[in-house]
């Protein structure tokens, strides 16, 4: 879901396909609607998060149908950038923040993202 999101926000494509491919329900409206919102704010994303992702629970555990996934991301190298000039669009540096998903089974077998929760800069260490 993550590296979708970071292919889409080089260009702010809250419209990309791509999004609906490992996340569903809440947690697709949001990548959505902060792609859009950059979009129309004229910004872009350009580098990579550093993740390292871990479940955290099952359930149930002997057949899971819902995974908690938790990560201490790292934006520190995934900044946003205004489209019109290159430029940082703010001062504020990336950093090693929480981020805690919820991971369904879906009626076709897959797994998708369905919540997803990334806390502020300094909240994982």
């Amino acid at each position: 879901m993550w590296q979708d999101f970071t292919d889409a926000g080089t260009t702010s494509d809250w419209k990309s396909p791509r999004l609906g491919l490992h996340a569903t329900g809440i947690a697709l409206t949001n990548l959505s609607r902060a792609l859009y919102a950059d979009r129309y704010n004229g910004l872009v994303t350009r580098g990579q998060p550093d993740l390292n992702p871990n479940v955290s629970s099952q359930e149930p555990a002997d057949r899971p149908m819902t995974v908690d996934i938790t990560d201490c991301g790292d934006s520190t190298h995934w900044l946003k950038y205004r489209a019109d000039n290159g430029q940082l669009a703010d001062n504020t540096p990336g950093g090693r923040r929480l981020i805690n998903a919820v991971v369904k089974v879906q009626p076709d077998g897959s797994w998708k993202v369905a919540e997803y929760a990334v806390h502020e800069v300094g909240s994982c260490v």
